[in-house]
């Protein structure tokens, strides 16, 4: 009800000052605990009991200025970052768009973050207080060497972490879907994992949905070879369907709705070619318990959002995992985990 009552004001601003205003608000209140876990909806990935399926993608926290606010929403975890060694402005505004009629968003932020010492100062500060927070990594626009910041980022957030989620899937950086290529990609999981060293934090790796059928195969083997912990599946894509908004033809990452089929397909690619014998998590165009389950059905473990809270509002976790409880109760599954991959 405060979420109707507030859109139509939000809506004046733009997108990322509205964004701002959030976030200074949630900064200003409590801690809360995550959610209980729920019998029915509980999973366990990569060694990590997560209490409710649904979690929040990276980009609405990239800085750690309020992830356990975040949790008193429902989500079972929070994704924080982009996060890179150096801080960084990103792009010139405006980089971030709503496309209301289509209910999606273009982002073109380009890894704007405080970088790496300050969060590390709010994590640090936030260690009393309990919750999954992953931390989403990646490498600074200037690099001379972005493998060797993806290397650097690991040593310093992997002791704070509880996962971390290796992001070579930004459309905002130039270049950096290259790394997503056979020979760059395994480069790279070979210096994370190095850096890692005896750490056992567990390392995702989230994935373009704009990829080749050979591509999926490729990243499928390397992930499995070198036996990450799961993958993210997927970023935001360049790709555009047909869209309404006036803002349609401006350059970026979509999400939202539009993105919801071709997510969704990216999935099932990944768990065709891996077998189920790589964890999923799906994120992508999530914005109710039917698109979440659709996701879980399909070989997701978990699911992440974001793009959507701006059109349903913060309620959104919450009102999934109680529609979860009924569609898993309408088919007869006693467990989350049962309904993974059915499909």
């Amino acid at each position: 009800m405060l979420f109707s009552l507030a859109r139509p004001a939000l809506f004046l601003l733009d997108g990322e000052t509205a964004h701002r205003l959030t976030l200074a608000a949630l900064r200003l209140a409590p801690a809360s605990a995550p959610p209980a876990a729920d019998p029915m909806l509980a999973m366990r990935v990569a060694g990590i009991d997560f209490p409710a399926p649904v979690g929040l993608a990276p980009g609405f926290d990239k800085n750690a200025e309020a992830p356990h606010t975040l949790f008193g929403f429902g989500f079972g975890f929070v994704e924080i970052g982009t996060v890179t060694p150096l801080p960084q402005a990103g792009n010139p505004r405006p980089r971030l768009f709503r496309l209301v009629e289509d209910k999606a968003v273009i982002n073109r932020m380009g890894f704007n973050n405080d970088g790496a010492g300050a969060v590390v100062e709010r994590l640090v500060a936030g260690r009393s207080n309990a919750g999954i927070i992953g931390v989403n990594i990646g490498a600074n626009k200037d690099s001379e060497d972005r493998i060797a910041d993806y290397a650097t980022m690991t040593r310093i957030m992997a002791p704070l972490a509880r996962y971390l989620t290796v992001n070579i899937s930004s459309p905002n950086t130039p270049g950096l879907r290259a790394l997503q290529d056979a020979g760059a990609l395994s480069a790279l999981l070979d210096a994370v994992i190095d850096a890692r060293g005896a750490n056992p934090c567990p390392v995702f790796l989230k994935l373009a949905p704009d990829l080749e059928p050979a591509d999926i195969h490729d990243i499928t083997r390397i992930a499995m070879d070198k036996r990450l912990d799961a993958l993210i599946v997927s970023n935001t894509t360049i790709s555009r369907p047909a869209l309404r908004s006036r803002h349609a033809g401006e350059a970026g990452g979509l999400s939202g709705a539009p993105l919801r089929n071709l997510a969704q397909q990216r999935l099932r690619d990944f768990r065709t070619a891996s077998g189920g014998a790589i964890p999923l998590i799906g994120v992508g165009g999530i914005a109710s318990a039917e698109d979440a389950y659709a996701r879980i059905r399909a070989g997701a473990s978990l699911v992440q959002l974001y793009s959507a809270l701006v059109y349903e509002g913060p309620g959104l976790a919450a009102q999934i995992n109680r529609g979860l409880r009924r569609l898993l109760k309408q088919d007869g599954f006693a467990t989350l985990g049962e309904a993974v991959g059915v499909d």
